[in-house]
C-alpha cells in the first residue's frame, strides 16, 4: 500500500472520529484503530496528534487551492463561482471542514501554523473577490454571504428558499457588474 494511501486513511479516520465523537476522543490509538494501522504505522506518518490535525488542515488547503485555480480560469465569473461553491457540494466536503472546525474548538486545537493555514484559506477569498469586483465593500459583502451560507450548511441549519437565494445571487451579481463597469474591468 502506498504511503499516501495510508496517510489518507489516517486522515479519513481522524475526520470520522472528530465528527462522531468530538475532539476529546482523538488519540493516536483511536485514530490508528479506526484507520486499521498500527500505532507505529500512524507515527511513521504523523509524529503527534497535533501533526495529524495539521495534516487535516493541509488537506483543506489543497482542496481550497484547487478551488482558487478553478476560479482563476479565463471566463469564470469569480463571484458566481464563489457563491455557488459556498453551498457544500458533498457530505465529504462538509465533513472535512466540520472536522477542522471541531479540531480548532478543542482545548488542544491546531497549532499556530494550522490556524494560519485556515486563516489564509478563508482570507484569500477576500483578496480574490476584491481583485475581481474592484469594490472592497461589495467584495466583503459577497464573502460574508458565502461564508454564512457555508457555515449554515455545516451546522445543519435549513437551506434558504432556492428562489430567494437565486434573487440574492442575482442582486449581488448585478451590483458586481455595475462595479466592474465603473472600474473599467
Amino acid at each position: 500500500m502506498a504511503a499516501t494511501d495510508t496517510r489518507d486513511r489516517i486522515l479519513d479516520a481522524l475526520q470520522r472520529i472528530l465528527l462522531r465523537k468530538g475532539a476529546g476522543a482523538v488519540t493516536l490509538e483511536s485514530v490508528a484503530a479506526e484507520a486499521g494501522v498500527s500505532k507505529g504505522g500512524l507515527l511513521y506518518h504523523f509524529r503527534s496528534k497535533q501533526a495529524m490535525l495539521q495534516g487535516l488542515t493541509l488537506r483543506l488547503d489543497e482542496e481550497a487551492e484547487a478551488e482558487f485555480a478553478q476560479a482563476a480560469q479565463d471566463g469564470v465569473d469569480v463571484v458566481r463561482y464563489f457563491l455557488e461553491t459556498s453551498l457544500p457540494g458533498s457530505d465529504e466536503e462538509m465533513a472535512l471542514y466540520w472536522s477542522v472546525i471541531a479540531a480548532l474548538r478543542s482545548a488542544e486545537g491546531l497549532n499556530e501554523d494550522g490556524a494560519q493555514v485556515l486563516a489564509n484559506v478563508f482570507g484569500r477569498w477576500s483578496t480574490v473577490l476584491t481583485d475581481y469586483v474592484g469594490d472592497p465593500v461589495l467584495a466583503e459583502t459577497i464573502r460574508l454571504v458565502g461564508d454564512g451560507l457555508y457555515l449554515s450548511a455545516l451546522s445543519g441549519l435549513p437551506h434558504p428558499d432556492p428562489d430567494l437565494l437565486q434573487k440574492v445571487f442575482d442582486r449581488l451579481l448585478s451590483q458586481v457588474a455595475e462595479a466592474r463597469e465603473e472600474c473599467g474591468s
